[in-house]
Formats: structure tokens, C-alpha cells, sequence
């Protein structure tokens, strides 16, 4: 259980306040995350790795020399934004271009790659490349599908010992994604982790049971076994990895047998006892292996086995130095980079900007400005409505996931509101209004959920305009309808997949015809809020087919979506608003 914490919704910036103190001569804080305290070297490609927080020695304690040039830190289990992304990889990239690497989850592929697409365009040449090595959660035939766990570690450490050879960005992109190729990982799990102020895990384990194939994120097994001596549970980890031995690998692999965060050193090294002996059965040749914690879940009792099948490359980058918070080998030959001067960047607040601040918004129309207030009233129902069920969506969400979504609805909402109010003070039409809300609310939330409701809101927002001499029903249905397409593109769930979308589409079709037909907006809203209502209760009988409860499917059916579930109270929470009950 996570016992020590002040506030639970500040544990992250409290982690990252205490790591950068003790290792301030090594790496600095800025808006988003870390990057190294000294500047980039002209020539070299900057390697910037993250994702949620939780996982310490990943992601912020692997950044310095032979490593990562920076790490992006979301919320516990929760993807950064794209905003944190963009502020981490605008820091730490140099003249020679970018390198982004995080686990293939959904909201880490949203955010990142918004982040990259921004960079480009702003002429920083940056790529992606997303860690696949966990063999549970997708069958070989869709090895694109998989999540990245204790793989991680091994694709951030070869791309950045290659950009510290000198690697230009289309060969350092190249062994990173050869590194992912090479990496296959199956992990277990005595018992699930706990959330700071949380009073339960997000799963539990039957005693004398272990889940097989579990995450990083809370997430249980995708199955479930009894509870092997050292050696059987060796035997089945390297059996499981060796089977996938990627075609025309040779013999040569390194290994990382990793504890998840309660699992002790001593236990591992009597699995590895047989884990190395089970490895040169197989005629595999093991180059420094390492043993230890690497890719954490908070306090998640359990382990994993990582192998690497390598070439030369491989081999030479794996084993070349590293001298980082949380990982160090051999030794790193002594330069005298500049130091970096973020200036006042660095006191910023993590999801701030890097450029000069925004201008006050245009002023709105009168109809305008008074659909604004209508917007912000309706913006702090909705973040009343998720403080009030913040437990219950996290306990929907931990079912099949990991249990952060009511927090980080809280989290977005209330960064919505309070952006929302300000701009409406300021004079701000609908558009700007609901503009300034959404980017907020993606920025503070992070995670899937939050880059899908900022995109929603800024659609909305767009679809009302800031001149309008009059708004009326058909206007709000329409821009409703521009949400939900901007969800289906940014998103790409349809219908059926059990996400949100199976409850905003029945929502937007009944507003839309209840308005045609003739009904008033505040009666409309209410009828296609309980409309929502239906659609979300009706997700429990599906079965998720993207995101990161896919891996569990079967866990999943019988309860509901926590996205549709939380998008529905906020509909509800509009409808009073719109039509307060008598």
C-alpha cells in the first residue's frame, strides 16, 4: 500500500520536487518533466522517453549521460499530455532533431504523437517510437497491438546510447525500433498496487494465486495460475518469452528479470538462479543481464522477465555506458557540455507554455458572451459532478484498467473551470471560452480521456463561434455533432468498441432530433441526457476492443464503461443547468 503522501492529487509534483532536489546537479525540472541539467551538444539527437508516473527508476530516473536527454511525467498511471510532451521535447532538443519513446498505450499514442506533429511544425524534426514487448496482451499475429512494459527500459537505453555515439535521427529512430523488434516480455503478479489514498488495490490475487501477463498501470493478468515455487515460475517465464524468439535471431540475448515494486531482491535472484540455467538449456548466451527494479508499478508484488535477442549493435549499445539517477555502467567519459539555463521556465507549472504568454481573447458578441457564462456554469456542474463520483469512476475504471480515471476526470475538469471562468471575465465569447477550457483540461488531465475531451470541447467551441448575433438550439446540436466527430477522428473507437463514443453518439443523435422536432434546447439536452444515461449502463454488456482494458475483455463485460459512465453524469450535470428542476 502507497502509505506516504501528503496530498494524493499532488503525490507527482511532490515526487518530482523531492527527485529533483537530491539529484539537482544532474537534471532540472521543467514544464512537463526533466531534462538533463546541461544543454544538448550541438550535432547530438535529443532521446526524450515518458509516461505516467509510478514506475520510478522509469521514466525520470533514467535521464543523464549514455540515457534518455529527458523524461516526460504524467500523473500516476496516467499519460502526459501533449502539451508536456511538447514542453519536455522543445527543452532537450538540440540542432540534430528528436527522438520520442513511450509504451504503445492509447492515450501515450494520442499525446505524443500531438506533440511530435507540433514540433515538426515548429521545424524540430521529431519521431516516435512506441515499446510493443509485452507478449500477453496481444497475439504475435498483432504484434502492433501490444502494451510496452519492462521493454521500455531496453529501447530508451540503445536509442540513447546510439545518440550518444553520434547516431544522426534516422539511425538512432532505426536501432530504437530494431530494439522493439528484439524485445519480448512476460510478467506476473502476487498482488496489485495501491494508489496514494487509496484504501484497496486496484486488483487482488487469491493467496497461493498469481495473475499471468499483467501491465504496469494497476492492470490485473490477463489470466490467472497457482502459485509456482521459484523454479516452475522460472521455467514458465522463460518458456513464454523463448517461444517468441523473433525469426533469424541468433544466440546472444541479454535479460532483465524485473521486480514490480514490492518483490524483493533476494526473491529475484532465486528466480534468476534458474532463469540463467533454463537460458543456457536453450543453447542462449546471456550478456549482462540485469536484475532488479527497472519498470515498477508502485507497490505491485510481482515480476517480469524481459529478453533481448541481439546482433553486434544491439549488444555494443546495450553495453555501452550510462551514468543516470537510477542507472549506472561502466564509465562515462567526462565532457563539459554547457549548463542549461531554462531560466524562468522552469518555475512554470508542468503543462504551461514555453513561449510567450496567450493574448487575452477577442471580445465576444452580447449572445456570445452570454452563452459563455451558460458554458462556464455548465463547465462547474460538470466538475462538481465528477468530484462527487471520482470513487466510484475509479473503481469502474480498475476493473479492466487502472483505476485513474475518476482522478483524472477531477483533475481535467477543474483545470477547465477555472480556465473557462477567467476567459469568460475577460470578456470571451462561447468559442474562446470553451477553447481555453479544452486545452486546459487536456493539458492538466492527460491520459486518454484527457486529449479526447479537450478535443471535444475545442470542437464544440469552434463550432459556436465568438460573433454570433444569436445562438440557438440547432446551433448547440450542431457543435455537439462537431464533438463528437472530432472524438471519432482523434480517438478512432466506433461504435460497439466500449468507449465513450457509445454513449456521446446516442447522445448527439437524440439532441439533434429532439431539437429538429421542434423541442427546446434545455428539454432536448435533458431527454438526450437520459438517453446517454441508457447508453452508458448499456456498455457493461460489451466487450472493449481498443485501449487498455482490450487485454482483458472478459474482466471488463458486466461493468460499464468508466468514459461513457462519466460522460453521461457530465450530460446529466449540463441538463440541470440548462433546465434547473423544479
Amino acid at each position: 500500500m502507497t502509505r506516504l503522501y501528503d496530498d494524493p492529487s499532488t503525490f507527482t509534483d511532490d515526487m518530482l520536487a523531492g527527485f529533483l532536489d537530491v539529484h539537482r546537479g544532474t537534471v532540472t525540472g521543467v514544464p512537463g518533466g526533466v531534462v538533463r541539467a546541461t544543454e544538448t551538444p550541438p550535432g547530438k539527437v535529443a532521446v526524450v522517453v515518458g509516461g505516467g508516473s509510478g514506475h520510478y527508476p522509469a521514466f525520470c530516473g533514467v535521464v543523464g549521460p549514455g540515457f534518455a536527454d529527458g523524461a516526460v511525467v504524467g500523473n500516476i498511471f496516467t499519460s502526459p499530455s501533449a502539451q508536456d510532451a511538447y514542453s519536455v521535447g522543445r527543452v532537450a532538443a538540440g540542432s540534430a532533431g528528436l527522438l520520442f519513446s513511450t509504451g504503445n498505450y492509447a492515450g501515450d499514442v494520442m499525446n505524443f504523437t500531438l506533440a511530435q506533429q507540433r514540433l515538426c511544425q515548429e521545424g524540430i524534426d521529431t519521431r516516435v517510437v512506441f515499446v510493443t514487448d509485452d507478449i500477453a496482451s496481444a497475439p504475435e499475429s498483432q504484434i502492433g497491438e501490444r502494451r510496452g512494459i519492462a521493454g521500455d527500459f531496453v529501447v530508451f537505453k540503445v536509442a540513447g546510447a546510439a545518440a550518444e555515439e553520434g547516431y544522426d535521427l534516422d539511425a538512432v529512430e532505426r536501432v530504437a525500433r530494431h530494439a522493439n523488434a528484439s524485445t519480448r516480455t512476460l510478467g506476473v503478479a502476487f498482488d496489485g498496487c495501491t494508489l496514494p489514498g487509496g484504501t484497496a488495490p486496484l486488483f487482488t490475487v487469491p493467496r497461493g494465486r498469481m495473475g499471468v501477463g499483467l501491465g504496469i498501470h494497476g492492470e490485473p493478468g490477463v489470466g490467472e495460475d497457482t502459485l509456482p515455487p521459484a523454479a516452475e515460475l522460472a521455467r514458465r517465464l522463460v518458456s513464454g518469452v523463448v517461444a517468441e524468439k523473433p525469426a533469424g535471431s541468433g544466440n546472444r540475448v541479454t535479460a532483465i528479470l524485473n521486480g514490480l515494486g514490492t518483490t524483493k531482491y533476494e526473491e529475484l535472484f532465486v528466480v534468476w538462479r534458474t532463469v540463467a540455467r533454463l537460458l543456457a538449456e536453450e543453447g542462449l548466451q546471456v550478456v549482462a543481464p540485469e536484475v532488479g527494479e527497472l519498470v515498477t508499478s508502485l507497490d505491485m508484488a510481482g515480476c517480469s522477465l524481459t529478453l533481448v535477442f541481439l546482433d553486434d549493435e544491439l549488444e555494443r549499445l546495450w553495453c555501452a555506458p550510462a551514468e543516470t539517477p537510477a542507472f549506472r555502467r561502466g564509465r562515462v567519459e567526462p565532457r563539459a557540455p554547457a549548463r542549461r539555463d531554462v531560466g524562468s521556465r522552469s518555475e512554470q507549472p508542468a503543462g504551461g507554455r514555453l513561449s510567450e504568454e496567450p493574448s487575452a481573447p477577442a471580445p465576444g458578441s452580447p449572445a456570445s458572451r452570454a452563452c459563455a457564462q451558460t458554458v462556464v456554469s455548465a463547465l462547474e456542474a460538470m466538475a462538481a459532478a465528477m468530484a462527487g463520483a471520482e470513487v466510484e469512476l475509479g473503481r469502474i475504471d480498475a476493473a479492466a484498467g487502472d483505476g485513474d480515471h475518476g482522478r483524472g476526470m477531477v483533475k481535467g475538469s477543474s483545470a477547465a473551470v477555472d480556465a473557462g471562468r477567467d476567459a469568460a471575465d475577460a470578456g470571451a465569447g462561447a468559442q474562446s471560452v470553451l477553447l481555453t477550457a479544452g486545452e486546459a483540461w487536456a493539458a492538466k488531465a492527460g491520459g486518454t480521456s484527457g486529449v479526447l475531451w479537450g478535443a471535444m470541447l475545442c470542437a464544440i467551441g469552434r463550432g459556436l463561434g465568438d460573433d454570433r448575433e444569436k445562438i440557438t438550439g440547432s446551433d448547440v446540436a450542431d457543435a455537439v455533432a462537431a464533438g463528437l466527430r472530432a472524438l471519432l477522428d482523434l480517438g478512432k473507437a466506433k461504435p460497439g468498441d466500449k468507449t465513450m463514443v457509445d454513449a456521446f453518439a446516442p447522445f448527439c443523435e437524440a439532441l439533434t432530433g429532439r431539437v429538429r422536432s421542434g423541442a427546446e434546447l434545455p428539454a432536448a439536452w435533458r431527454e438526450a441526457a437520459r438517453v446517454c444515461e441508457s447508453a452508458a449502463e448499456a456498455t457493461a454488456g460489451l466487450r472493449p476492443q481498443i485501449g487498455r482494458a482490450r487485454p482483458l475483455a472478459e474482466r471488463s463485460v458486466g461493468t460499464p464503461d468508466a468514459g461513457a459512465t462519466s460522460l453521461a453524469l457530465c450530460a446529466l450535470a449540463v441538463a440541470d443547468v440548462l433546465q434547473p428542476a423544479r
